[in-house]
């Protein structure tokens, strides 16, 4: 590969249904935003990031799956649970679970739809087969 192409960050771009309660929301769940202009709002925690975009189509929202991997998702959860996410914006939270794949995890969904998971990897899994 060149020495050229190389990559900084990768972003998705979040739609939103209500922007400021979007905002908002993110802000809450412990994303900072670092700027705002022309309808979009950059969000990040440590080296992740996102777009939040004042934009919505119930098939993009309801369909978009965002994965942040954490080092621990036992204080994400509490962080939600002492946010009272789920009350304050209405959103769906689950239960904290060890996924077969190698993820342990818990779900948000967003006021809009779009479905967070964030998770750590699961102690003591090991993956079938390495990578080259």
């Amino acid at each position: 590969m060149s020495a050229a192409l190389q990559a900084v960050e990768l972003k998705a771009f979040v739609p939103a249904k209500d922007f400021e309660l979007s905002k908002r929301f993110y802000a809450d769940l412990g994303f900072i935003q670092r700027s705002e202009g022309g309808g979009v709002a950059y969000f990040c925690v440590d080296n992740s990031a996102f777009l939040l975009q004042d934009f919505y189509e119930a098939a993009l929202a309801e369909n978009l799956a965002m994965h942040l991997l954490v080092p621990d998702v036992q204080a994400w959860r509490a962080h939600v649970d002492a946010q009272d996410l789920a009350g304050r914006y209405g959103v769906r939270v689950t239960p904290v679970k060890a996924q077969p794949w190698g993820i342990t995890e818990f779900v948000v969904i967003d006021p809009c739809g779009v479905c967070w998971h964030i998770g750590q990897n699961t102690r003591g899994f090991e993956p079938v087969g390495r990578l080259p």
